[in-house]
């Protein structure tokens, strides 16, 4: 749940302002801060230039922020998504290791990833002839395209194909087969509308059905923290071990998170390449330089801590629809309204 307060003593950025423009918080930027609830007793709290956008869509509450220590800032729910000085680790770190390991993909399919970013790394590979974004929420979409400079020359790119659907319905209805499924979904919220997308009937049935021989599925994972990784990335991770036979859980350090962020990384096919082939291969087919991954980091990023491999390793939990296990925050409960009660 995230909450926008002033220290002038306007406590709610609704109750300044019901339209959403930031130009009414003239005089109040300088104190205006952004709060996010990460656990019951732990807050995380940035301070704002002023807030770009609000808005509501059918599916979610949506806000553009311009923050002081990590520039614009998308908001979803009250959930941080991503942020400008930061992003591209969370996405180099979701795309790249699963297009790498892959010895030669050509057509991949993004469940979510409506922020465009996703897309835009994975469109940096020289390989790809095709990526379908599937997305659930049009308004998300076309906000982020409208705001969101940086990723606008992905939405236009010829090989991208944007689909307004739920990802599950998708899938299932499309006969192609993809070398690369990426899951860059909102975290699994209790009341949100991402959750039954991280179950083992939808790995196994949905998914699984759909890759081409080869090929490789990597989801966002959530929090992967010290304490954080039992909330739902050791379980997503054994989940995924009951459906593929080759599962790789990975993590990297996002500071806008104020966390260590998982995903996981699954196959029937062996993961074999190591540092340096690694590396040999972003050089033939990535346009661009990283400013994040490379092989070596990967290889970091895959030797999880003591604590969290004992975890993954004893976890017993599966992912299911009656089983399911949230992050803590709020679905369709943005603080913009309702922190006002």
């Amino acid at each position: 749940m995230g909450e926008i307060s002033c220290t002038n003593g306007v406590n709610n950025w609704s109750e300044a302002n019901g339209k959403g423009h930031s130009s009414t918080l003239n005089g109040y930027r300088k104190s205006c801060w952004y709060e996010e609830e990460i656990e019951e007793n732990l807050r995380w709290s940035f301070a704002l230039n002023s807030i770009l956008h609000t808005g509501a869509t059918r599916y979610q509450d949506i806000a553009l922020l311009d923050t002081k220590p990590f520039g614009k800032a998308l908001v979803i729910d009250g959930k941080l998504q991503s942020a400008e000085f930061d992003e591209f680790i969370y996405h180099e770190s979701l795309v790249h290791p699963a297009l790498l390991h892959h010895s030669n993909p050509k057509t991949i399919f993004i469940m979510g990833g409506g922020e465009g970013s996703t897309a835009r790394e994975i469109l940096r590979h020289k390989t790809v002839d095709k990526v379908v974004m599937c997305d659930i929420d049009e308004e998300v979409v076309d906000f982020c395209r409208s705001y969101l400079v940086v990723n606008r020359e992905a939405f236009f790119d010829p090989r991208l194909q944007l689909v307004i659907n739920d990802a599950r319905a998708e899938l299932e209805n499309r006969e192609e087969y993809y070398d690369v499924i990426i899951g860059d979904l909102a975290d699994p919220i209790e009341g949100g509308p991402c959750y039954k997308l991280y179950t083992k009937s939808f790995y196994e049935s949905t998914v699984k059905p759909r890759l081409s021989p080869g090929g490789i599925f990597v989801t966002q994972a959530g929090p992967a923290g010290i304490f954080s990784h039992t909330e739902v990335f050791s379980c997503i991770n054994n989940t995924l071990r009951q459906v593929f036979k080759y599962v790789v859980p990975y993590s990297a350090h996002i500071p806008s998170f104020a966390d260590t962020w998982g995903w996981v990384m699954a196959s029937d096919t062996p993961f074999t390449s190591s540092a340096d082939e690694l590396d040999l291969r972003m050089k033939r087919r990535v346009m661009g330089e990283n400013k994040y991954f490379d092989g070596k980091t990967f290889t970091s990023a895959s030797t999880l801590s003591k604590a969290v491999r004992s975890s993954l390793e004893n976890e017993t939990h599966v992912y299911t629809e009656g089983t399911a296990k949230f992050i803590y925050g709020y679905g369709h409960a943005s603080a913009y309204k309702h922190n006002q009660a």
